[in-house]
């Protein structure tokens, strides 16, 4: 099934999986979900992810989940899209959210790449907000 918002049938892919307690989920690879992939993993809330490909040209990422605790509570407790193809949510380096005080993140995508509010404060830089994920 093709997606117009691939960046939110990443998210909810996630959320689905995290609520079914499932070790692992598939997503359709594009660069943008490889990317979001990555920071997610950079910052703790996935434990890895792998490209796989699939019969013709179509990939896919495998994104193995994280969970804490005897009863594996999720390590996401929610995703939020920010920004979407109907509404752009732009940021500049001064009016970067802050999510749950710091707790969560906020992914931006950057002149200079996808990274988180942190990255993107430190650098110095504004632009598209994506997702908050605490």
């Amino acid at each position: 099934m093709a997606a117009n918002d691939t960046i939110a049938d990443m998210l909810t892919r996630i959320r689905n999986a995290n609520m079914a307690r499932h070790q692992t989920t598939k997503i359709p690879s594009t660069k943008m979900t490889r990317n979001l992939a990555r920071v997610l993993q950079e910052e703790g809330f996935i434990a890895q992810f792998e490209e796989e490909a699939q019969e013709g040209v179509k990939r896919n990422l495998v994104v193995t989940l994280k969970y804490k605790g005897k009863n594996r509570q999720p390590i996401v407790t929610a995703l939020k899209r920010v920004s979407r193809p109907g509404l752009r949510v732009y940021s500049n380096r001064k009016e970067l959210p802050r999510v749950l005080g710091g707790i969560g993140i906020a992914i931006i995508s950057t002149s200079h790449g996808i990274m988180t509010d942190r990255e993107a404060r430190r650098q110095g830089l504004g632009g598209e907000v994506l997702c908050y994920i605490w």
